[in-house]
C-alpha cells in the first residue's frame, strides 16, 4: 500500500508539473485577456507607427520623436518594454515626459500582443526587440551611442534579453524580477521547467553600463527583494525605492521623472 501511495503521489505530481509546463505561457503572457483598441493613425499625436519584420512575422512599433533638446543634432532614444498585462497603446501619454527631456521613445509590442503577429516567448520577444533596435538606430536623428533600455515588470526581461545582443548606454528596470525561475519554488516545481527563464540577474551582473533599478517596497507581485538583488548585482547601480506596490508604481509621477532626469544626467546621456 505504501508503494502504491508513493506511485500515486509521483504520478499526480508529474501530471501537475506537466500541466504547468504547458500552461505557463498563458499565465506569463495573458495576451488574450487584453482588449486591443482599434488601430488609429493618430497623425496629430506625433506618433510614427510602423510594422517591422522578424521571425515571428510583423511586430508593431511606435516611435515618438523628442520635442526639445536636440537642436538638430542626433538625440538619445529609449526602447521601452511594457508589462505582461499591457499594450503599447497604454503608454504614450506617460512616456512623452522622455520626449520633453530631448529623448525619443520607441515602444515595441510583444509578438502575439495587440496587432503584432506571432506567439510570445523569451526567444520571440528577444528577436522582435533586436529587430526593433536595428530599426531605431537606423533612424535619422537618433544617436546610436545613447540608446537606453527601459523595461517594466516582464519588460525588464525583454530589455535584458536585448542587452545580451545589442549595446546600450544604460538600462532602467522598473518593478523587475531577478528571473522567472526564482518563482518556481512558489509553485513547487523545479526551475528547469520554466520555459522562458529571463535571467535578468545574470545579464545585469555582466552589464558594464549604468543601471537604474526602481521598485516598490510593497510590491505584492515581484517582491522588493528582487529589486535589491538586481541593484547589488549591477556594477554601476542606482536604486530608487518607492512606497508603493506593483501596479501603482511609481506613486508620484513628478518625483519619478525627476529621478529619471537625475540618472540620465549622471550617466552622461543628457
Amino acid at each position: 500500500m505504501f508503494f502504491k501511495l508513493v506511485l500515486v503521489v509521483v504520478l499526480l505530481y508529474s501530471a501537475y508539473c506537466g500541466f504547468l509546463f504547458f500552461m505557463q505561457r498563458h499565465v506569463l503572457f495573458p495576451r488574450f485577456m487584453i482588449e486591443t483598441p482599434p488601430f488609429q493613425t493618430q497623425k496629430d499625436s506625433g506618433i510614427e507607427k510602423s510594422f517591422i519584420d522578424n521571425d515571428s512575422g510583423k511586430t508593431e512599433v511606435w516611435y515618438i520623436p523628442p520635442v526639445s533638446g536636440s537642436a538638430g543634432n542626433p538625440a538619445p532614444a529609449v526602447i521601452f518594454a511594457h508589462g505582461n498585462g499591457e499594450l503599447i497603446d497604454f503608454w504614450p501619454d506617460e512616456l512623452r515626459a522622455f520626449t520633453k527631456l530631448g529623448v525619443g521613445v520607441l515602444l515595441v509590442e510583444y509578438p502575439g500582443y495587440g496587432r503584432s503577429e506571432g506567439t510570445p516567448s523569451q526567444r520571440s520577444i528577444a528577436d522582435a526587440f533586436v529587430c526593433a533596435y536595428d530599426f531605431l538606430v537606423a533612424k535619422k536623428g537618433v544617436d546610436s551611442s545613447r540608446v537606453i533600455f527601459v523595461g517594466r515588470s516582464i519588460g525588464g526581461g525583454a530589455v535584458c534579453a536585448l542587452a545580451e545582443k545589442r549595446p546600450s548606454a544604460a538600462i532602467i528596470l522598473m518593478s523587475a524580477f531577478t528571473s522567472i525561475r526564482s518563482f518556481s519554488s512558489k509553485y513547487l516545481v523545479p526551475g528547469l521547467l520554466m520555459r522562458d527563464p529571463f535571467d535578468n540577474l545574470k545579464v545585469i551582473a555582466s552589464y558594464e553600463g549604468p543601471v537604474l533599478v526602481i521598485h516598490g517596497k510593497n510590491d505584492e507581485i515581484i517582491p522588493f527583494s528582487h529589486g535589491v538583488a538586481l541593484s547589488k548585482a549591477a556594477r554601476k547601480a542606482t536604486m530608487v525605492a518607492y512606497d508603493c506596490g506593483h501596479n501603482d508604481c511609481p506613486p508620484d509621477s513628478v518625483l519619478f521623472w525627476e529621478d529619471i532626469n537625475t540618472f540620465l544626467k549622471k550617466a552622461g546621456i543628457l
